[in-house]
């Protein structure tokens, strides 16, 4: 069985935006698929700028976060940008009780995210 693509991405200008076709993201195997996805806009692709919206998913595990920290890592060593949108408060309170949310550049919408990887400072 062949495994397909577990996002969607759009470029707005310099930033790739990121959308989940799951609404769970949990599983191991899944996980592992989406971050070699993402790492693969980074090294293939030249993304540095990249905003992952969580619109449609309700539910993350710790591996996510891990994964999500892995990114962050990755483009900030590449002098790049993570902006997250689109966090339903359930899942926002994952990253505040983790204090990742001390990390993480948080947004309500998408256009908030764009308009935030698009000032003259990042």
């Amino acid at each position: 069985m062949a495994i397909t693509s577990r996002i969607i991405t759009k470029k707005v200008g310099k930033v790739t935006v990121v959308n989940f076709i799951d609404t769970a993201i949990m599983d191991t195997q899944q996980i592992q698929h989406i971050s070699k996805e993402l790492e693969n806009l980074i090294d293939k692709e030249g993304c540095r700028y990249m905003i992952l919206d969580f619109s449609s998913v309700r539910f993350l595990s710790s591996q996510t976060l891990g994964m999500m920290l892995k990114l962050h890592k990755k483009l900030a060593d590449r002098s790049g940008w993570l902006g997250l949108c689109g966090l339903k408060k359930e899942l926002r309170k994952i990253f505040k009780l983790t204090r990742l949310d001390q990390i993480f550049n948080f947004y309500k919408t998408t256009q908030e995210a764009i308009d935030a990887a698009l000032t003259p400072e990042i």
